[in-house]
């Protein structure tokens, strides 16, 4: 029986472009499937803030920070915590992953015509020691003109590919099974779906219109994980984190099902780490939604109090963007699943950012008049639309008001305003000198010692009840699903193992759905900034590896 393709690709995200694109420049002829309409070409990554990690980059330089590749490997694996036997494949992936990031990954990028916001973000900043979680310096850097910005040069090759022959795209495909002939899985079977003009994020119908069989030398699954699938994440749900909140929003549509994952199983593939997912606790109601349950979260600055759900302050180092994991495993363990930010017009204005495309029209469309005129305004846009009609969020102009707008959001009144006064008050009494007991004020100053955060990122440290600094604001933050951190194994040429520890044959992954390499290369936690690139680098991977293999 005759080929149909060299390489079936299913999965149209960025793994998946990155891989086909590789395929295309090495003369392979490929089949790009996705269940979802062309409308959606680009997958997650579109929506995506557009951040990427990298080590000693010219931006870094420009601002001030020393980073190597040993400072950024030591980070890595602090974060990571690999402590399984299964950690073996995630961890070289790790290493080849910060060999990537401190060598070609910008220049490559580069010379396809992307470009990067001058100033670099201080994300996952940990707030431990040396040898533990976070980021020692900022690494996060945003691509000029956010998610769209990144996934347009791979789109183009592919889209390129595609006129001159070498790249068939189907869309409405949704694969269902993957068979083998001659010893090799070299067969995809799967559901056409009805034609759909639904846009992009939204949910697309699922009606069957017909079957397909389409067979190559080989297949490479890019599908991406569980974050829109509830069901699925509460059933990986890690122990260690009790049970699963009853109430989650979503970060990622609800196409991002996870159920190829299960295809691969049937076929063989071995999948490792499934309890190890990025859930991010500074999820808000989208008032403007794409998808169901959509949620936009907050990239905080660190002057924010952020408290439970009963007025109490998180402890340290549990402060605005330093410990996202550590952050979740307190909320599950006070007993209600939602928390608090507590702060002001004047850090509301300088700290908060909204990650998505879309809530950056500035950056998204790159206009530099745009970002200065953010710049000059007391409130972002898209930040002032949310305190206008963002379901969780109070505005008021003291503290008795903005209380009993908290408790009016909640089910049971458990903010005492006796305790949040004192609370606040004892906070902003360490504001008056440059040194403090207060650890979290001490972060604000260390924070503000970096040019990049002293410019655009970190106010400086005064009363959060100063009347020229109001109003007053509080934030409901909720739990929202983002990134699936285990995955398919895979070796360093994204080949998928089975449980022998054998590779599957004829059969690679990448992005998401290979935990973005191993089954885990982020292990426990990530940087930030490692989604896309782990997207980038695990779909270049298994192209050149496919490519060179056939």
């Amino acid at each position: 029986m005759a080929y149909d393709a060299d390489v079936i690709v299913i999965g149209a995200g960025l793994a998946g472009l990155a891989a086909a694109a590789e395929l295309a420049d090495a003369g392979r002829k490929v089949i790009l499937l996705d269940q979802e309409p062309e409308q959606n070409l680009g997958g997650q990554a579109h929506w995506s803030f557009g951040g990427l990690f990298f080590v000693d980059s010219p931006e870094q330089r420009r601002m001030r920070v020393k980073d190597s590749h040993a400072l950024a490997l030591q980070d890595w694996m602090g974060t990571a915590a690999f402590d399984r036997e299964e950690d073996h494949w995630p961890r070289k992936w790790a290493e080849a992953y910060v060999d990537f990031a401190a060598g070609e990954k910008r220049a490559w990028l580069h010379d396809m015509g992307v470009r990067f916001f001058p100033v670099v973000g201080w994300a996952e900043r940990g707030g431990y020691d040396a040898q533990g979680h976070g980021n020692s310096v900022p690494r996060f850097h945003i691509t000029w003109g956010t998610g769209p910005g990144l996934v347009a040069p791979f789109e183009r090759r592919v889209r390129q590919a595609a006129a001159n022959g070498l790249v068939d795209l189907r869309f409405r495909h949704r694969v269902t099974g993957l068979g083998r002939s001659a010893g090799s899985v070299d067969t995809v079977t799967g559901e056409i779906l009805v034609p759909s003009e639904a846009e992009r994020g939204t949910p697309s119908s699922r009606e069957v219109a017909g079957e397909f069989e389409l067979r190559a030398q080989a297949v490479i699954i890019t599908s991406g994980g569980i974050g829109g699938n509830h069901d699925l994440v509460r059933r990986n749900w890690p122990k260690r984190l009790g049970k699963a909140p009853e109430k989650m929003l979503s970060g990622v549509p609800a196409h991002v099902d996870g159920l190829m994952l299960g295809v691969a199983e049937d076929a063989g593939a071995r999948l490792i780490n499934r309890d190890r997912m990025w859930h991010y606790t500074e999820g808000i109601d989208n008032w403007n939604p794409i998808w169901p349950k959509h949620a936009i979260r907050i990239l905080p600055g660190p002057s924010s109090l952020w408290l439970d759900a009963r007025g109490r302050r998180l402890p340290a180092p549990l402060w605005p963007g330093y410990d996202t994991l550590g952050t979740l495993e307190h909320i599950m363990r006070s007993g209600h699943e939602y928390t608090w930010f507590v702060l002001n017009q004047r850090i509301i204005g300088k700290e908060f950012a909204l990650s998505g495309s879309e809530q950056n029209p500035d950056l998204t469309g790159k206009s530099v008049r745009d970002v200065l005129q953010r710049g000059r305004q007391p409130v972002p846009g898209p930040v002032k639309a949310f305190m206008d009609k963002g379901a969780d969020f109070v505005v008021e102009n003291n503290l008795s008001a903005l209380v009993r707008g908290m408790n009016a959001l909640t089910e049971e009144p458990l903010i005492d305003e006796a305790d949040l006064r004192r609370l606040v008050e004892a906070r902003d009494r360490e504001t008056a000198n440059p040194f403090t007991k207060d650890l979290q004020i001490t972060a604000i100053h260390g924070a503000r010692a970096y040019l990049g955060d002293k410019l655009i990122r970190t106010v400086a440290p005064h009363p959060i009840l100063d009347p020229k600094a109001g109003p007053l604001i509080a934030v409901r933050l909720n739990i929202m699903t983002r990134k699936t951190l285990g995955g398919l194994e895979t070796d360093l040429s994204s080949r998928v193992l089975t449980e022998t520890g054998d590779p599957l044959p004829g059969v690679y992954a990448a992005g998401e759905t290979a935990g973005f390499g191993g089954g885990g290369v982020h292990g426990y936690r990530s940087l930030e900034g490692t989604f896309l690139g782990g997207c980038l680098f695990s779909g270049r991977t298994a192209g050149r590896a496919a490519a060179k293999a056939l």
